[in-house]
């Protein structure tokens, strides 16, 4: 595996993400904000970001699979929600564990969360931006 993840002693032990991630690859892959659109471009789960979120992680998962990788390869993700407020926390932790089930991963990364006023179009409550690291 070319992604270890690890929580480093001296710092919090949070169970829905990691700290930090150990890469040992040789191709690192800096894949694009992905969104809640389907591979014809038609959104999916307008006004659900729990919905959005699980699209958008299927499709960091389908581009991967697209150059020989997996989600197991992702070093970082970056997750931006629009309008962020911490009681939106369970709908975000709704739609990665419905992706996690629906592409059978371990959706457990080093996770940057950041509120944002908006993504590039309208109906966007969300996009996930990924880094892997492939042999």
């Amino acid at each position: 595996m070319t992604v270890t993840l690890i929580n480093p002693d001296g710092l919090p032990k949070p169970e829905v993400y990691r700290q930090m991630s150990v890469a040992t690859g040789s191709r690192l892959v800096f894949l694009a904000g992905q969104v809640a659109r389907d591979a014809e471009g038609r959104p999916v789960g307008e006004g659900d970001l729990a919905a959005q979120v699980e699209q958008s992680y299927v499709n960091v998962a389908t581009a991967l699979a697209a150059v020989g990788g997996s989600f197991a390869d992702v070093a970082k993700l970056t997750i931006h929600v629009v309008d962020w407020t911490p009681d939106k926390m369970p709908l975000l932790g709704e739609g990665v564990s419905r992706a996690a089930a629906r592409l059978g991963i371990d959706p457990v990364k080093p996770i940057t969360l950041l509120g944002v006023a908006a993504l590039g179009e309208p109906d966007l409550l969300v996009e996930v931006e990924a880094t892997a690291v492939l042999d």
